[in-house]
């Protein structure tokens, strides 16, 4: 337990160091990520104004691998975020590696026309 608490600790402290250089606006929001132990949490969100612009929680299974499902979960943020008139944001790993499914969640939101 705490070896797992202690995992925890590390990445908060990651986490806290990227947003102190991290922030987004309307225009250019920052997407945000969080795993939980059992799904992914997306947002986009303006924090100027302290409002989330758009989410993409877990609703169905997705055929497939995680990486797989990761990846359709940023193309849907991207669509939702394109139905706003958003094209640009800020990516925020949230303290986690750019590898597996965060990778995948970016490579979902280029292909789905937001540049991150």
């Amino acid at each position: 337990m705490f070896i797992q608490t202690q995992k925890r600790v590390k990445r908060q402290r990651r986490h806290n160091r990227i947003r102190a250089k991290l922030s987004g606006t309307a225009e250019r929001p920052r997407v945000c990520v969080f795993k939980s132990n059992r799904h992914l949490f997306v947002q986009a969100v303006d924090d100027v104004a302290g409002k989330t612009l758009a989410s993409n929680k877990p609703t169905k299974p997705i055929k497939g691998t995680k990486t797989d499902a990761a990846k359709a979960i940023g193309l849907a943020l991207a669509k939702a975020m394109q139905g706003q008139g958003i094209t640009k944001a800020v990516f925020d790993i949230g303290g986690y590696k750019y590898h597996g499914r965060v990778k995948a969640i970016a490579e979902g939101l280029r292909e789905g026309g937001i540049a991150v």
